[in-house]
């Protein structure tokens, strides 16, 4: 009982002990709510103090700007009305002078018109007298006034005509003296830059043998030999009394260089027999391949020009073996495409044109002899079939003039290809043709009528002609001259170009008794 007595005393205490701190933090709590309350009435009392000052200073700021931008707009204000006040001014101005000016021009035109009227009447004055002096001047010569204007205008026709032709005349004369004189400096130019061997080669090949034995050898038994190297190469070998040597002769050059090579390897090797000979003719032939394709890519690098096709470079490596009256073709295309490039540049054409139509313009010559067509077409049909511009083409086509050189890199070529072909030791032909076209060119000339003589000089280089002078008059002269020289270009094939000289002597003869 006690026990219990004491528990329930115990937790009683603890009970009234719970209720005591309650009560004490309870007191705590409200001292602490009633101090952040009156802390925060300061800061609230503070904070409102805090705004009503800086409401105040920017009300002043507002105040002051407001009166700044015041002041600023009235200054303005004041300079534009200075300013319209100024221009309503300058306007009134101009307004004064305009009403000067427009009474001046009303009073000058005014005058203006009385003068008028004072020309009219002395222009109507001088017409009534002009009139009366040309009926005067119709009855003293008898013309009309439009029948003397008409014979006027015929006379002054004819003499105008007279001093035209005669004033044409003297600047022709001049001109072509002229340009004689350039295209002479021009040419000389180009020659003198363009130095080239001028060495006649010679259209059969000769292989020299190192004793008489080997003739032997070369025709061998039966004549096996010799048969079976000039059915592969296409050519001819000439075995004569020639001592130690032999002479390969054919149409095709290239055939021909085939067939030496092949020779000179055989007799170099001293195997001598028909499966050696095909074995050494295909070896000569790759190297005869290699030596053209070489010529070629050489050719186009001498003359400068480039982008040229692989097959037409290959073509032109097949000059190399061809040769004209004893000139190497392509030593000649190559001095032509120089000799073209450097008149080209003389006259501001396009010098790169000109080269590649000078190296090109004897490619028709790279054909086979047995291919039907002159030069000129087959290298005219080649340089279309490899994309050649239509300058080039015109070039091949006009340098024989087969058609008329139509552009001036056309006529360069031409000139070009007279010089290289002309130069002395170029170019060679046997006597007995150089002598039939001599004798072919003073009969053309002496066909003409009028003509008593007619002299080929200078290896036919000029053909002077001496005309009968009862019968042919300084006028007939240069018809004549123009006749023989087409006929000559129809009837003839010649190297360069020929001079047609004519000359009309007229002969006074007295006695003296």
């Amino acid at each position: 009982m006690e026990v219990l007595i004491g528990v329930i005393a115990g937790i009683a205490g603890i009970a009234i002990g719970f209720l005591v701190g309650f009560l004490i933090r309870k007191k705590i709590a409200e001292s602490k709510i009633g101090s952040a309350e009156a802390e925060a009435k300061r800061v609230l009392e503070q904070s409102k103090k805090d705004a009503e000052a800086k409401k105040k200073d920017l009300l002043l700021e507002a105040k002051e700007e407001t009166l700044r931008l015041r002041n600023e707009t009235e200054r303005e204000l004041k300079e534009r009305r200075a300013e319209v006040t100024r221009m309503e001014r300058y306007v009134s101005q101009k307004e004064e002078n305009l009403d000067r000016k427009t009474d001046a021009l009303e009073k000058k035109n005014e005058q203006l018109d009385e003068k008028l009227k004072k020309a009219d009447a002395a222009q109507e004055q001088i017409r009534k007298v002009l009139d009366q002096h040309i009926q005067k001047l119709e009855e003293i010569s008898g013309y009309s006034a439009e029948e003397a204007k008409q014979e006027l205008l015929s006379t002054m026709e004819s003499e105008t005509r007279h001093e035209m032709a005669q004033k044409l005349a003297d600047l022709e004369a001049e001109y072509k003296e002229e340009a004689d004189n350039k295209a002479r400096n021009i040419l000389s130019l180009a020659i003198q830059r363009c130095a080239a061997d001028h060495v006649a080669e010679a259209t059969i090949s000769v292989v020299n043998l190192p004793s008489e034995e080997m003739k032997g050898r070369i025709i061998g038994r039966e004549g096996r030999n010799i048969q079976k190297l000039e059915t592969l190469t296409g050519v001819e070998l000439i075995i004569d009394d020639t001592p130690e040597a032999i002479t390969v002769s054919g149409f095709d050059p290239v055939r021909r260089e085939v067939a030496r090579l092949a020779l000179e390897k055989l007799i170099s090797d001293g195997r001598i027999h028909p499966t050696r000979i095909e074995e050494t003719v295909e070896k000569a032939k790759k190297e005869v391949d290699t030596v053209i394709k070489q010529a070629g890519e050489r050719a186009t690098f001498e003359a400068n020009v480039h982008g040229i096709n692989p097959e037409l470079v290959r073509m032109l490596g097949r000059l190399r073996y061809r040769t004209s009256y004893g000139q190497n073709v392509l030593q000649h295309s190559i001095e032509v495409a120089w000799l073209a490039g450097i008149m080209a540049d003389e006259l501001g054409v396009d010098g790169i044109t000109a080269r590649r139509a000078g190296l090109l313009h004897d490619i028709g010559k790279a054909f086979p002899q047995d291919v039907e067509g002159s030069h000129v077409e087959l290298g005219v049909n080649v340089a279309k079939k490899f994309k050649e511009s239509r300058e080039v083409i015109h070039a091949i086509e006009a340098h024989h003039n087969d058609v008329e050189p139509q552009t001036i890199i056309a006529v360069l070529v031409q000139a070009a290809d007279a010089i290289s072909a002309a130069r002395p030791g170029a170019r060679r032909e046997n006597m007995e043709n150089y002598i039939k076209r001599l004798e072919k060119l003073e009969e053309v000339a002496t066909g003409f009528e009028g003509v008593e003589k007619a002299f080929a000089v200078q290896a036919g280089r000029e053909i002077r002609v001496m005309v009968k002078p009862d019968q042919v008059s300084d006028t007939d002269m240069k018809l004549i001259a123009r006749d023989m020289a087409k006929k000559i270009e129809e009837e003839l094939r010649y190297p360069g170009q020929i001079k047609i000289n004519l000359i009309r002597e007229t002969r006074a003869v007295d006695y003296a008794k």
